[in-house]
């Protein structure tokens, strides 16, 4: 196993994505730490809450430019992981993350 960091890229479909000019950010989400507080639904019209489960959802994976700003939010205002968060808003062009961004360094603040 190797101590390299995990790359956003790594993550998810990127061969079925959007195009990076349509859709320039990703979200990654921690759905197994979510604690269902739904303060990203409270922010973010790209947050819902799951009747059936209690948890939290995003509608998309892939957003435009208009949609950073909230979804940043919901990423910052996540209280799991002992206020770590488990949104995670990549930027596609440069593969860091910008939200929650805990370390300050634009590396991937998984926890799997």
């Amino acid at each position: 196993m190797s101590d390299a960091p995990l790359k956003p890229s790594d993550i998810g479909d990127e061969a079925n994505a959007p195009p990076i000019e349509e859709k320039p950010y990703k979200i990654i989400f921690e759905a197994n730490k979510c604690i269902g507080a739904g303060r990203c639904a409270e922010v973010a019209k790209n947050w819902t809450m799951s009747i059936d489960t209690g948890l939290a959802q995003p509608r998309s994976y892939y957003i435009a430019e208009d949609e950073l700003d909230e979804n940043i939010e919901a990423a910052e205002v996540c209280p799991a992981k002992k206020d770590r968060g488990v949104i995670h808003v990549i930027d596609r062009r440069t593969d860091e993350e910008i939200a929650p961004d805990p370390d300050g360094d634009g590396t991937l603040s998984v926890d799997w």
